[in-house]
Parts: C-alpha cells; sequence; structure tokens
C-alpha cells in the first residue's frame, strides 16, 4: 500500500498575509510541493479565514493538479463552501477561534454532523474526521458514515519534542490500538498534526497508514533548505 503525503501550505498564506500583499504566491508553493512528490494539498480554511482565505481554496483549484483535501468546521456555512468548491477530500475539523492551532480531535457529539456527512458524500467528496487517538472515536466515525478518520497526532508529537520515551510509547501504542480498530471498518487510516522527520519515521512502524498529512514543519523548514529537500525527504521516509 503506498502512503500518500499532503501537504498543509497553510503557513504559506500566514506569511503572505503579514504583509497583506501577493507574495509569497501559495499557488506556486503547491506546484512546488507537488513538483517534488506531495499527493495532495491540504488547506484549512477557517471561519475567520486568518490564513487560507476562500478565495485561495477557488483559485488553488483551478491551478493545481492533484486533489485538494479542504479542513473545515461542521457548519453549515463552511457545508455551503465545500459543496460549492467540490474538493476530492474534506476532513471535518473542531476550531476554536482563538486557538493558535487545532488543540484535539473532533467532538462527535454534535448534532449536525452526520447530516453534514452524508450530504458531503452525496456529492462524491470523500470524507474524514480529525479524532483523538481513542478507539471509541474510532467506532463512532464508522458509524456516522465516515470515509476515513485522521488521528491527531499532537501529543505524540509533542512527546518527541520532549524526549519522553514513555510518552512516545504510550501515545503510539494509542494510535497502533487505534489503527486495530480502523482495519474492522472499511475506513482510511490517516495521521497528521505537529509532526517532524523523526516522529514520522517512528510511526511509519505502523503498516498500511494510507496518508500523512503534515504542514507547519515542512513550511518551516523549507525556509533553510527549501521544500524540494524537505518534501523528498518525507517521501523516502514514507515509502520505507
Amino acid at each position: 500500500m503506498k502512503t500518500r503525503l499532503g501537504v498543509n501550505i497553510d503557513h504559506v498564506a500566514t506569511l503572505r498575509n503579514a504583509r497583506g500583499e501577493g507574495h509569497p504566491d501559495i499557488a506556486k508553493a503547491a506546484n512546488e510541493v507537488i513538483k517534488n512528490g506531495a499527493d495532495l494539498i491540504t488547506i484549512h480554511v477557517r471561519e475567520d479565514q486568518r490564513h487560507i482565505k476562500k478565495s485561495d481554496a477557488i483559485f488553488l483549484k483551478k491551478k493545481i493538479k492533484k486533489p485538494i483535501n479542504l479542513e473545515m468546521a461542521p457548519t453549515i456555512e463552511m457545508l455551503n463552501f465545500a459543496l460549492k468548491l467540490k474538493p476530492k477530500y474534506v476532513c471535518i475539523v473542531p476550531e476554536k477561534r482563538k486557538e493558535i492551532t487545532t488543540e484535539g480531535g473532533l467532538n462527535l457529539n454534535q448534532r449536525n454532523l452526520k447530516k453534514i456527512i452524508n450530504k458531503l458524500k452525496s456529492k462524491g467528496i470523500e470524507v474524514s474526521l480529525f479524532i483523538n487517538p481513542k478507539t471509541n472515536d474510532v467506532k463512532r466515525s464508522f458509524n456516522l458514515g465516515s470515509n476515513a478518520i485522521e488521528i491527531h497526532t499532537g501529543s505524540f508529537a509533542s512527546a518527541f519534542k520532549n524526549r519522553n520515551k514513555n510518552k512516545i510509547k504510550t501515545e503510539f501504542d494509542k494510535i497502533k490500538n487505534c489503527q486495530v480498530a480502523c482495519n474492522k471498518t472499511t475506513m482510511k487510516f490517516n495521521v497528521g498534526h505537529g509532526l517532524t522527520y523523526e516522529s514520522a519515521t517512528y510511526l511509519k512502524k505502523l503498516n498500511n497508514i494510507n496518508e500523512f498529512n503534515i504542514g507547519h514543519f515542512i513550511v518551516g523548514e523549507s525556509l533553510f533548505v527549501g521544500f524540494s529537500k524537505v518534501v523528498k525527504k518525507f517521501k523516502r521516509i514514507l515509502k520505507n
């Protein structure tokens, strides 16, 4: 099974927005990572549009030849936008206005969630849910009708940052258990959030991960060595 690499380019837009001008160009960034091996482009259009804007998403859809994975909050406003954009993939994520980055997995008790999933699927959009590494959330995602899950790997990645070996093993085991639960369903198994070369290499011990979504580290590291080297290195990691 080929493991796909989704590259999140939100923070190219963050840099662009700092000056309120058009540079760096997000389409150029997207095409650069695609040229070097990215299988899809991930973008989180937040309701406050703090980095990627709705107009950016529409522009990217026209300018790139790889699929877009749209991360969005489970709201009617964002549902309507996704139905207009018609990306190949949608990942439904939690969203708080004041958070710096996504702080955890989705609350699966939200009233409209199943309705939103079904509406997206009815238009041929493949839906994933961004969840905490809990086996019950895997089962509930399947019952809600999701095509895939994406495990929030933030705690696992933080354990690497802090060199906490016991925490690394604990968090890895949680993710592994989720994969076992996922394999009993028809859902695809994706991972993402906070991953680096080191943590992605460790996580690749799990066979048959469908997709890694990585953004902040790729954009940040590329300031020093360029998108080409960073994306190609992740592709080598995911291939091994």
